[in-house]
């Protein structure tokens, strides 16, 4: 007797459907939230150094006011002596060294200051500074002084622990280590912020690691921009990126000008000062001419006045104002005729010459003065919280007595191969220009590589005896 074919027998069975494409923001996620927290636990470190030190500059500046009240200010007066009487002044006082550059009275109620460079006891790359009260010309004391900025010790204590660590130039590599991977950690960061669903992003009525995550995420959003410039800014004069900058601003023709002190006609290697050291004994009563001269040219204060380094030099006469406005102008004056011989423009600077002067003034805080200062505090304080606030999550992501549980390795294996290759070509190039930042995420990747097939080998043969 035939019997009807049962369907759950007979039926053709059917090819399991596929499964959905993955996105790639789905693919790339896990991938940048690995990527975020090994670079987060492993330069974490000296990010907190850069930000704790960072602090600290950043305050020194008004600190330095208050510590070097004496030495950087005077009652105001009416009339202002000669600034030749000036240096004579600091020259009796110290006559050991040589006048370096001179630096006039830029307000009414502030010291000139006199630079002596070569003084016994004085590290070789600091000069002495020699405060004159413009109005006595009576010494009120004197200070090593270091840079550009003019600091006094304690902002040259502060500046040497954040760059280097007072370390020397191998110490300059903690710094430069830092502010490569600081974009990358922010860049990382929003990132996964804005990739999280809207409810997860809050902070109110949350308690645990849930509230850090959303403390961490929101601060980090709102500090993001301004860790990008820090990090940008800093790599500028870093020694391995800042080189690297340097030659393509070069190649670009875009490398900072600079003045030309060459005296030229007759009158070069006649009656001038001949040396740094001449300039301040033998002819001070020159620096009155040579600072009418530049006056003349529409230089304003601040200036620094520098005396020529041979014979056939000129002085060179260069604003040194670092707030906005910036006042970087410059004129060389023949020592002999008083005539100026070479004149160098701020405005005429090329545009990545002038982003760069800007960018590194408004990192270290002389860019806007006090607001300028103060955000730096602020961003150094939240880099701070952030750090702790990610190790408190690390902390929070162990079972049991296991502390810090890592992101599951793997995701790169999800990635498509379009998206694989330009992210390795890219991090060769970031090897070669950023070398801090690409040498050591070429090394993460390859040592996670690594890892994983170990990790994947040993399952195998582990699932096979068994």
């Amino acid at each position: 007797m035939p019997t009807t074919p049962s369907p759950a027998t007979d039926a053709t069975p059917r090819p399991a459907a596929p499964a959905p494409a993955r996105s790639v923001r789905s693919v790339l996620r896990p991938l940048i939230l690995r990527l975020h927290f090994y670079a987060g636990v492993l330069v974490a470190p000296f990010l907190l150094v850069a930000a704790t030190t960072g602090l600290l500059y950043a305050a020194s500046f008004q600190a330095e006011k208050i510590v070097y009240a004496h030495e950087l200010t005077v009652p105001a007066g009416d009339h202002k002596l000669p600034l030749s009487e000036q240096v004579e002044a600091a020259r009796a006082a110290h006559p050991e060294g040589a006048v370096s550059a001179v630096r006039p009275s830029p307000e009414a109620d502030a010291t000139t200051r006199v630079l002596l460079s070569g003084v016994p006891g004085v590290d070789p790359d600091r000069t002495l500074a020699v405060f004159v009260d413009p109005y006595t010309a009576k010494v009120r004391g004197s200070l090593e002084q270091y840079g550009a900025t003019g600091a006094l010790p304690l902002r040259a204590w502060l500046d040497g622990l954040h760059g280097n660590l007072r370390l020397g130039e191998s110490g300059r590599l903690y710094s430069e280590l830092a502010a490569s991977w600081l974009w990358v950690i922010a860049g990382g960061g929003l990132l996964l912020w804005f990739g999280r669903r809207r409810d997860r992003r809050k902070v109110r009525g949350t308690s645990g690691r849930r509230r850090i995550l959303g403390l961490h995420g929101t601060v980090g959003v709102w500090a993001a921009a301004g860790f990008v410039f820090l990090s940008a800014t800093g790599l500028t004069w870093s020694t391995y990126a800042g080189a690297n900058i340097d030659t393509l601003r070069t190649s670009l023709h875009q490398a900072t000008p600079s003045i030309s002190a060459t005296t030229v006609g007759d009158h070069a290697g006649h009656g001038g000062s001949g040396t740094g050291t001449g300039a301040g004994k033998e002819a001070p009563q020159r620096l009155d001419t040579i600072l009418a001269a530049a006056r003349a040219k529409g230089l304003g204060d601040p200036v620094e006045i520098v005396p020529p380094a041979d014979a056939s030099s000129a002085y060179v006469v260069k604003q040194i104002q670092r707030s906005w406005p910036e006042k970087q102008d410059a004129v060389a004056v023949d020592p002999a005729s008083g005539e100026v011989v070479d004149e160098l423009r701020f405005a005429d600077y090329p545009l990545l010459a002038k982003l760069t002067r800007w960018g590194i003034d408004a990192h270290t805080g002389t860019l806007f003065g006090l607001v300028n200062q103060i955000a730096l505090m602020a961003l150094a304080l939240s880099l701070i919280l952030l750090v702790v606030w990610g190790y408190r999550m690390w902390w929070l992501r162990g079972r049991a007595s296991a502390f810090g549980r890592p992101i599951p390795r793997g995701a790169w294996q999800h990635v498509p191969p379009q998206i694989v290759v330009p992210a390795l070509a890219a991090v060769a190039v970031l090897g070669y220009f950023v070398p801090l930042l690409g040498i050591p995420l070429a090394a993460f990747i390859a040592v996670d590589v690594l890892l994983g097939e170990i990790a994947h080998r040993r399952g195998g043969r582990t699932g096979t005896a068994s």
